[in-house]
Order: structure tokens, then C-alpha cells, then sequence
């Protein structure tokens, strides 16, 4: 099997990678915490809830060992200059013990693999600017600078 722009798949084994439910919930906290975006279980608990019942949304957790190493969030929506749908990965993070074995490039093998079961002609993330580790591994795995992002903040968000 070809493993094209995400080369080889580390030393890790192949992830059981799955769709969060409201028990990974303590686990998925701790995922975003690691990330940089503060949440507690029942945070965590009501945005996998909120993303299951929105099908234009995913959320996959990957396990490993039988703890949950990582995980991958996917928004599908509509893009109006190339009339097509594009997923963006609105979150990728994968626990520090388990970095640099292969399982951020599984979870992204598995977001451009259900992006294409949905019907998306692309894949696209965003990445701050200050995580230079984050924009190499992705270029490493076939993902191109895009355009810059600015953001204007209307509230907490």
C-alpha cells in the first residue's frame, strides 16, 4: 500500500481511530489542553455532543495501547469560488509521549480519507504562526502554504 504524501507510518502500530463519543470525554479534554484551548470534561463532553449531531462535522479520536493518543476535527462546508465542498481540520493534536511515531500522519491519512467519502475536493488546516514543527510536518505530508488568515475576534472566541 502506498502511503504517498504522508510516508511511512512510524513506528507506531495502526491506531484504532474511531468516532469520539461522550465517554472519551476526559480524553478529549486533556487533548485540547495539550493543544493550547483550556477544557474541562464537561466542556469536552457537550462539544462531542454538539459535534455528533451535526453531520457536517467530525470528530475522531485514536487510540493506541488502549489510551487515546490523539486526535483529528473535521468541518465540511461548502466553498463558494470553486462551487465544491472543502474539509477543513479545525483541530490535530497528538499527546507528547506519542509524537514523532506516525500517529499525527494516521489521523491525517483518516481526515483526507473521510474528506473524500464526504465529497470534499480539498483539505485544508490552520496552523499558528509561531509552530514552526506543526507547518514542516504538514508540508512533509503533501499540504502547501495557503493564504495568510487574519482573524477579527467578536467576543471570547
Amino acid at each position: 500500500m502506498s502511503h504517498g504524501h504522508f510516508g511511512p507510518p512510524g513506528n507506531l502500530p495502526d491506531a484504532d481511530l474511531r468516532s469520539a463519543s461522550p465517554v472519551d470525554a476526559d480524553d478529549v479534554a486533556a487533548l485540547l489542553c495539550e493543544l493550547g484551548y483550556p477544557c474541562d470534561r464537561d466542556d469536552a463532553r457537550r462539544r462531542i455532543l454538539a459535534i455528533g449531531e451535526n453531520d457536517r462535522q467530525a470528530l475522531v479520536v485514536a487510540r493506541v495501547g488502549g489510551a487515546v493518543s490523539g486526535l483529528v476535527a473535521l468541518d465540511f462546508m461548502y466553498y463558494l469560488p470553486l462551487d465544491t465542498l472543502t474539509c477543513r481540520i479545525t483541530a490535530l493534536v497528538v499527546t507528547s509521549g506519542a509524537r514523532g511515531h506516525g500517529l499525527g500522519r494516521q489521523l491525517l491519512k483518516e481526515a483526507e480519507r473521510r474528506a473524500r467519502a464526504g465529497g470534499a475536493a480539498r483539505l485544508e488546516l490552520s496552523s499558528g504562526s509561531q509552530r514552526t514543527d506543526a507547518h514542516a510536518f504538514y508540508k512533509a505530508c503533501g499540504f502547501s502554504d495557503g493564504t495568510v488568515r487574519f482573524i477579527k475576534r467578536l467576543g471570547d472566541a
